[in-house]
């Protein structure tokens, strides 16, 4: 036992991921569940040789400039990172993966509701059954946006927002995409790559975000680029809160230039934006993309091999 690496679990995972974790290391569990602040972390560091941490965990430059030299490896459990100051902690010579590909598929999912529900009222209607207030009908009533045929951009084509044009193209929407960079053909499948985001969002009936948190992507959908989509497009989000200025997003929906909006993540999280909380038509989930029992345990098993690979003197398959 003594011989076993010691690791930090920041936060409650699946069962099976424990399960694992206490057979092959000396492990501590957070089983009140609650974020980790960055005393916690940096007395951590001192204690343990590895970290599952979550992205309520944060690994600011002043938190990696005062961990102790025994931490080695921080495994996220996560596929985003901007919790994770990276060249701060690789100064430090401490190791940090995440884990890609398991969750691309649940999230997808996830966008794909978030959309529906935007397009169709899900909120409203949701409200009028369930609080009886639903005594009327009419051929106006309720009426929303159709997905079938419309025109879905998607900024960021990498496995999720792939994964998520997989899904709508059994909807027959017309996929449109903006990457940094043109897929191939057969990664492509048909979708029309624009070189530009002000190019996509002309086209985007339905806009989803699927890019990742940086400082170029901070505000990515601000007052001017709501203005480029067409009138009354809905948009996803997804992937981080801080791509969208939710101020701006707010004037596009009171404008009727933007029709509805399905968020998953928000600016300030846990918590969101309680000014959302006046509209209707927007269609809010508390951040869990990816939270399903099968992504759950696949994620917390990725985190894992990682420190699995790492310990065993080889490089981890997940390694930024």
């Amino acid at each position: 036992m003594a011989d076993k690496p010691r690791l930090w679990i920041t936060r409650k995972l699946s069962d099976a991921t424990l399960e694992r974790a206490a057979r092959d290391y000396d492990t501590v569990v957070n089983l009140a569940d609650t974020a980790g602040s960055a005393d916690e972390l940096i007395r951590a560091s001192s204690e343990f040789d590895a970290i599952i941490p979550c992205h309520s965990e944060h690994f600011s430059a002043e938190v990696a400039a005062r961990l102790d030299t025994r931490l080695k490896i921080i495994a996220n459990h996560s596929v985003g990172v901007d919790h994770c100051d990276l060249p701060a902690l690789k100064a430090r010579g401490i190791a940090v993966t995440n884990t890609p590909d398991v969750l691309s598929d649940a999230t997808a999912e996830l966008a794909m509701l978030l959309m529906l529900g935007a397009a169709r009222h899900a909120v409203a209607g949701d409200r009028i059954v369930r609080t009886g207030a639903w005594d009327f009908w009419s051929p106006s009533f309720m009426v929303g946006k159709q997905l079938t045929g419309a025109r879905l951009g998607i900024i960021g084509m990498g496995r999720v927002g792939r994964a998520f044009a997989a899904k709508a193209r059994g909807f027959d929407m017309e996929i449109h995409y903006y990457n940094r960079s043109e897929l191939t053909p057969e990664m492509a499948q048909g979708a029309t790559y624009h070189d530009s985001v002000d190019s996509l969002l002309g086209v985007a009936d339905f806009l989803s975000l699927h890019c990742p948190a940086t400082p170029e992507t901070t505000g990515l959908m601000n007052a001017e680029r709501f203005g480029l989509l067409p009138q009354g497009a809905v948009i996803v989000n997804s992937a981080r809160g801080a791509l969208v200025d939710e101020e701006a997003l707010m004037a596009a929906l009171d404008a009727g230039q933007v029709a509805a909006a399905g968020l998953d993540c928000f600016q300030t999280e846990p918590g969101g934006n309680p000014a959302f909380a006046a509209y209707d038509n927007i269609f809010m989930l508390p951040h869990i993309g990816s939270a399903t029992a099968r992504t759950r345990d696949a994620m917390g098993f990725r985190a894992l091999d990682n420190l699995d690979a790492f310990f065993a003197g080889k490089t981890p398959g997940d390694l930024l």
